[in-house]
């Protein structure tokens, strides 16, 4: 199986890059992993909130192939303890798929679209983070799971 983080609009702060890349590296032991950054929308102050959110689907869906399991990282989905979403990962990775693909979304969420295509949401937190922010913490809790999954000492219960 392979995961995917997709996020629009790149990292523009070293330090969170740098400690962004310190966990895809330690992911690559587990998994493979890849995060792919989506452009950001050229001019987005001539669009209007819902014209920015399709712009951002459209970009989003070109990615996802039909056969790919396709999580929203998103303020509406379903929180997890972190052992909890170990057992997803684990639940994924018995099923058999090829690809899972998690998604962050733009500054206002997802378009339609993309909720309609999704197979499932997941939120991280009640309290809302910068999306720069939410990379770093998605990519530490993948890693958790994952250490988890093999009785590694990274998690503490």
């Amino acid at each position: 199986m392979q995961i995917q983080l997709l996020a629009i609009g790149k990292t523009d702060n070293g330090e969170l890059k740098s400690l962004i890349e310190s966990y895809i590296k330690r992911l690559k032991h587990y998994v493979k992993f890849e995060m792919t950054i989506l452009p950001d929308i050229k001019n987005v102050k001539h669009l209007s909130q819902t014209e920015q959110k399709k712009k951002e689907g459209d970009a989003i869906l070109r990615v996802v192939g039909p056969s790919d399991v396709l999580i929203l990282l998103d303020e509406r989905g379903k929180q997890h303890s972190s052992k909890d979403f170990s057992q997803v990962l684990q639940k994924r990775m018995n099923s058999g798929i090829k690809n899972l693909i998690f998604v962050i979304g733009g500054p206002y969420g997802f378009d339609e679209g993309v909720y309609t295509r999704a197979n499932q949401e997941l939120s991280l937190s009640k309290m809302t983070f910068s999306h720069q922010m939410i990379r770093l913490f998605f990519v530490e809790q993948l890693y958790r799971g994952f250490t988890i999954l093999k009785n590694e000492p990274y998690h503490h219960q």
